[in-house]
């Protein structure tokens, strides 16, 4: 059960609470440091699934955890987000890639117990919202300079259009099991 990627997972998972505090100190280099946590916690997500296929040491109890640990901390990081900049562009986005990831694992989880889960594998388009996704999370909590924040937002609005269209894939995948039921 405790191998390195579900070490690294775990890990990703501790660093929620470590990145909301910091996220909000009262010191200049904080907005960087958070930043860098999650840039930390999306490179060990990228790292963990990486090692658990090298390695072959993949197992159930990691394939339940690190999406788990994934949604949090986009979950938390789009929250504080949304909170922060307190604008309709960033709430709504967060709105919409939070309850995404809330119907496609209800979705993912439904179609395991119909034996369909290959039918809402993850896909490209998934792959590619999610590096979308995290980059504009890294760069509007680092808020470094203007033209950085303004790519953030347009990166967002490409995760959060993705978002839309895996979903409608996702659904469109499981029509059949759903109309069927």
């Amino acid at each position: 059960m405790w191998n390195i990627p579900n070490t690294l997972t775990t890990f990703r998972l501790l660093l929620i609470p470590v990145f909301a505090v910091v996220f909000y100190l009262p010191y200049s280099w904080a907005f960087f440091a958070a930043a860098f946590i999650f840039w930390l916690a999306s490179v060990t997500d990228i790292l963990d699934g990486y090692l658990a296929r090298k390695l072959e040491q993949s197992t159930p109890f990691g394939a339940f955890l690190d999406p788990v640990a994934d949604k949090i901390m986009v979950s938390v990081a789009l929250v504080v987000l949304a909170t922060h900049y307190q604008n309709i562009f960033i709430t709504l986005a967060a709105l919409i890639i939070i309850s995404r990831e809330i119907v496609i694992s209800a979705l993912r989880e439904w179609m395991a117990e119909q034996g369909k889960r290959g039918n809402v594998a993850v896909s490209n388009m998934g792959k590619f919202k999610t590096a979308a996704q995290m980059l504009a999370i890294i760069g509007l909590i680092w808020q470094y300079a203007p033209w950085m924040t303004m790519l953030s937002y347009a990166l967002l609005a490409i995760a959060t259009l993705l978002t839309v269209t895996s979903m409608l894939a996702y659904l469109n995948a499981a029509k059949s099991e759903l109309i069927k039921s």
